[in-house]
């Protein structure tokens, strides 16, 4: 009968490396499509502001942000009505003090109109934004300019950017956590084949990752055309930026990392004097620490750490951030791969890795925490803010994790229990002496069939010698056969299965708390994003149309048909051009028809006016002024004057309020 070797279903270590990819690519899509809000530079005031509508054109229009941005002259584009560009094409620095200013020109004599301004940048951490908001001059108009639907770092590139993003933070995880799985908890792991796939697919997987986002640096911020990808100019100005160089650096330190994994699992797997495999060790460890360093360092420089308060201090902690999370989660990976990949894994290897991961999720939560409070602020943007709605999650997956690991500590815990109680009764029973009797006739005939197997064995390998095909297939069903009885005996280990569970669990919640860390990192900090919504309301309070406003105001002259009411309208009730009617009607409604009407704003807060309007009658108790300027938002006083004779007049006034 020809043996055949078992066939088992997928490794969990696959599908959960399958799982990964598969998390990265929805998690892409959902940034994708995620709103201007995953910014992290915010606008936060511009001149002319949002909806405002000015007297005569404006010398520049400026753009005021949160935090350090990055602009070309084409990042700022005031476009006329007709949808033609009005601006002069060159940006300026009017950043001082700190304050993050940037401004462009208008050429004189502007006709009046609803102009567009659109704007893009990118933010100091690396993330580009944009936006558009009008102004009017004289007097709103429609406008056909054409914004961009687009917002930046969207579409398919935006997509692939963000797969990459995820990818660089696996390959990350799975490299270093995995290199120090193998040095610190199971030195014997270097030369195990699963092992050393897991640490090589991590470097590949992170050196892959960082050319596709080199590569894709260029439309992400710019054109947003996958087209551009290949842009050998627009290659060349990303280098230039403090991100290309972050993502050049990285491909540098990923080469010295290739050289770490070949002595790794090369000279260092090989080595079996003790004396001389610790020295390597240690320099193994030393020279590894440094490299994970600086490519931890690279995300330090260029992203959230970078810029914000405290930069010199969140930087080295971001690193120890990164590091902590990459030897606990890429640890874990290995220490899986290992229960379900190799043959046999020792009780001090699962020991060491628990006291390593323990060590590693202390230093998560002490960075963590001040992490927290730099990019949070506050209590209220903890749960106002979709950072800090984030945040709780990877708070809450971390605290899963930790149970699920507190579990995998008593299986082992209680594996090593039962093995040291094997090994106690192992020695405590004699081995058994077995005494050979040849007078039972049972045992004769067994004797008898034993030496007919045993020359049937030796016909049938003689027979096999002669073939030598033949004796390769057998010699490679008797591996697969022996590998499969390896597997079972394995498995059918009860502490050993419910260690492997309690880790593909711990995996599993990995997975889902790196995805959730990839959305954070590219989440609008909650300190930001209170601080532009603070600024965003005090604009679009003094901004934001009021519609036409009307009030009524009861006069009485004093004399003969000398009482009557005043209603007055104001449209559209903001700063800037406005137009106003005034009806005067008797008490019984009918319009009244008076000599003279007039009317006067004033800003008392301001020390304003009062401004003197004369409105001009356009039929019997209605008058109307066209284009009345009103300089700026504000709670004004409306004075009416109305004369119903030579004599007889009167002055009343209400209160009403200007966007």
């Amino acid at each position: 009968m020809t043996a055949t070797a078992p066939r088992f279903g997928p490794s969990p270590v696959r599908l959960l490396l399958a799982a990964t990819v598969l998390l990265g690519t929805l998690i892409g899509a959902l940034l994708a499509g995620a709103n201007p809000a995953s910014a992290h530079a915010a606008l936060t005031g511009s001149n002319p502001k949002d909806g405002a509508v000015v007297a005569t054109a404006p010398g520049d229009v400026t753009l005021t942000f949160s935090e350090q941005v990055a602009m070309g002259d084409d990042s700022i584009r005031v476009l006329e009505p007709s949808g033609k560009r009005a601006d002069k094409a060159k940006v300026r620095d009017l950043g001082t003090g700190g304050k993050v200013m940037y401004g462009v020109d208008l050429p004189p004599g502007l006709p009046n109109g609803t102009y567009t301004v659109a704007w893009k940048a990118v933010s100091a951490d690396s993330h580009p934004v944009s936006g558009a908001f009008t102004f009017s001059i004289g007097a709103p108009s429609r406008t056909t300019a054409a914004v961009p639907d687009q917002k930046a770092g969207g579409g398919v590139v935006g997509v692939l950017y963000d797969i990459a993003r995820y990818a660089s933070y696996a390959g990350f995880v799975l490299l270093t956590g995995g290199a120090a799985f193998v040095l610190l908890c199971w030195r014997r792991g270097a030369s195990v084949r699963p092992l050393q796939r897991l640490v090589v697919q991590g470097w590949v997987t992170l050196t892959a990752a960082t050319l596709a986002l080199l590569l894709l640096r260029n439309p992400y911020t710019g054109s947003g055309k996958l087209a551009d990808t290949f842009d050998l100019g627009g290659l060349r100005d990303v280098l230039q930026t403090k991100t290309g160089a972050a993502l050049s650096s990285r491909l540098m330190l990923l080469g010295a990392a290739a050289l770490f994994i070949a002595v790794l699992f090369g000279a260092y797997a090989k080595r079996e004097d003790e004396t001389e495999k610790k020295d390597l060790t240690f320099g193994l460890a030393v020279g590894g620490t440094v490299v994970a360093a600086g490519i931890a360092g690279t995300w330090a420089l260029s992203e959230h750490a970078s810029t914000g308060i405290q930069p010199g201090l969140a930087m080295p902690v971001d690193v120890l951030h990164l590091l902590a999370v990459a030897t606990w989660l890429g640890g874990l990976a290995a220490l899986l791969t290992a229960l379900y990949r190799a043959p046999s894994i020792e009780r001090a290897a699962v020991r060491s890795f628990s006291k390593v991961a323990f060590g590693s999720v202390m230093v998560l939560a002490a960075t963590g925490i001040y992490q927290s409070w730099r990019q949070v602020g506050s209590w209220s943007a903890l749960t106002g803010t979709t950072y800090g709605q984030l945040l709780l999650a990877k708070v809450a997956l971390v605290v899963v994790m930790v149970a699920v690991a507190w579990i995998s500590r008593r299986w082992t815990a209680q594996l090593s229990e039962t093995r040291a109680a094997e090994a106690r009764t192992d020695e405590a029973e004699p081995e058994p002496v077995t005494v050979p009797e040849n007078t039972d006739a049972e045992e004769a005939e067994d004797s008898q069939v034993s030496e007919l197997s045993q020359v049937s064995e030796l016909s049938r390998v003689s027979e096999v010698s002669a073939d030598p095909e033949r004796a390769a297939q057998l010699a490679r069903q008797k591996a697969a056969v022996a590998t499969a009885e390896k597997k079972r005996n394995r498995d059918a280990d009860p502490e050993r299965s419910g260690l492997r569970r309690s880790v593909l669990a711990e995996a599993g919640i990995a997975v889902i708390l790196l995805a959730v860390t990839t959305v954070l990192t590219s989440t609008e900090p909650g300190r930001t994003e209170e601080e532009a919504a603070r600024a965003g309301s005090t604009q679009a309070a003094a901004t934001v149309p009021q519609g036409p406003t009307e009030i009524k105001m009861p006069f009485d002259t004093g004399g003969g048909s000398g009482k009557g009411t005043v209603r007055l309208t104001f449209d559209p009730a903001t700063s800037g051009a406005n137009e106003m009617h005034v009806w005067v009607d008797r008490p019984d409604g009918k319009p009244l028809d008076v000599p003279e009407v007039k009317v006067a704003f004033t800003l008392k807060a301001k020390q304003i006016g009062p401004l003197p309007i004369t409105p001009d009658r356009i039929a019997a108790g209605h008058w109307s002024a066209a284009a009345v300027q009103i300089p700026m938002p504000g709670d004004w006083q409306v004075q009416v004057t109305v004369r119903t004779s030579d004599i007889d007049q009167t002055t009343i006034d209400k209160n009403i309020k200007i966007g």
